[in-house]
């Protein structure tokens, strides 16, 4: 009976002892993970910037060379830039961070 009843108290201690480990690893992730969150943010407006000029580039040659879809080219690449700037910035202030 005493050996069972031993059993079961270390049994248990092992599961609390793990499950403090669990916590403490999901702790130092999320805090490794807010750590990176502005540098992903200034990366995404960084992106956006360079999307910014190669778009406005490529509207530019169609617009030289007289093609007829230029007006739906610019809308593609202005949209995509207006896309990452938003993210970035609805992340921010979803987060808070």
């Amino acid at each position: 009976m005493r050996v069972i009843a031993a059993t079961m108290l270390l049994a248990i201690t092992y599961q609390l002892a793990v499950a403090q480990d669990g916590v403490a690893g999901i702790q130092e992730a999320n805090t490794k993970v807010r750590g990176y969150f502005d540098v992903g943010c200034n990366l995404m407006y960084a992106v956006g910037a360079i999307l910014g000029l190669i778009g406005a580039v490529r509207v530019y040659q169609k617009w030289s060379n007289g093609h007829p879809d230029t007006g739906s080219t610019a809308a593609a690449w202005f949209g995509s830039c207006v896309f990452l700037v938003v993210v970035a910035t609805v992340l921010k202030s979803f987060f808070g961070i």
